[in-house]
């Protein structure tokens, strides 16, 4: 019912920048917030940041001042812009979103990977 494609990720050395999108489609009322999670190789998925429908943000702390997330209403899609990137910033990143179809959805994309290089 709902689809999240991200795109954006690649191979960028320290101390670069990525910028990650990711629109939402299918059959929606509404979005209550959306929000991007990441998880490395033999850790479990976290937060990065989020964003709800009052543009009221929240950053994993060591992400702070970095990263910057933004939503475009109009068009479902939510980015993430990543500066200063860090080798331990490598991992897949995953969009997240609170969807209202008939009922409310917790929906994910497939993932995009991030490698940062030393």
């Amino acid at each position: 019912q709902v689809q999240l494609v991200e795109s954006g990720g690649g191979l960028v050395q320290a101390g670069g920048s990525l910028r990650l999108s990711c629109v939402a489609s299918g059959m929606i009322t509404s979005i209550n917030a959306m929000g991007w999670y990441r998880q490395a190789p033999g850790k479990q998925r976290e937060l990065v940041a989020r964003i709800t429908s009052g543009d009221t943000t929240d950053y994993a702390e060591p992400v702070r001042g970095r990263f910057t997330i933004s939503r475009d209403y109009a068009k479902n899609t939510v980015s993430l812009q990543m500066n200063s990137l860090k080798p331990e910033n490598t991992a897949v990143y995953y969009c997240n979103a609170i969807v209202r179809v008939s009922n409310i959805g917790n929906y994910w994309g497939q993932g995009t990977q991030v490698t940062v290089s030393s």
